[in-house]
């Protein structure tokens, strides 16, 4: 084999590592739903606080609005022929849902989205 290619061959079969992080929309916290009250609130008061929705669904007369944040960690190892990967999504979710009047008459959340871990692909995260 040439002289020139033998460095490139050891250098496509060293190990490497990766770690990566990836998070989609702007994360809520609970004390900005303390804003949101059944009964009283109304869809745009809602948008005024927390900005846009993820997702308007429609459900008859009345309507729900999605906000969503979700972050992923990830490790990925190279060990010469074998590539391992392991990744950890959570998310935070808050649905809203309205009255036909658009007034606020449900809050729902789930804050998970910090409990996102880096781990490496053999670890047991339980």
């Amino acid at each position: 084999m040439n002289r020139i290619l033998w460095p490139l061959v050891i250098a496509l079969l060293l190990p490497g590592c990766w770690i990566a992080r990836t998070q989609t929309n702007i994360p809520l916290t609970p004390s900005q739903l303390e804003g949101v009250a059944s009964g009283s609130t109304t869809a745009t008061e809602v948008v005024e606080l927390l900005g846009a929705p993820s997702e308007v669904v429609q459900l008859g007369k009345r309507s729900a609005y999605r906000y969503q944040h979700v972050m992923s960690k990830g490790i990925s190892v190279w060990l010469g022929i074998v590539f391992l990967q392991n990744k950890d999504t959570q998310s935070d979710r808050v649905w809203i849902w309205f009255d036909e009047n658009d007034v606020v008459s449900h809050v729902g959340a789930s804050f998970e989205a910090d409990r996102a871990e880096y781990s490496l692909p053999w670890s047991d995260r339980e």
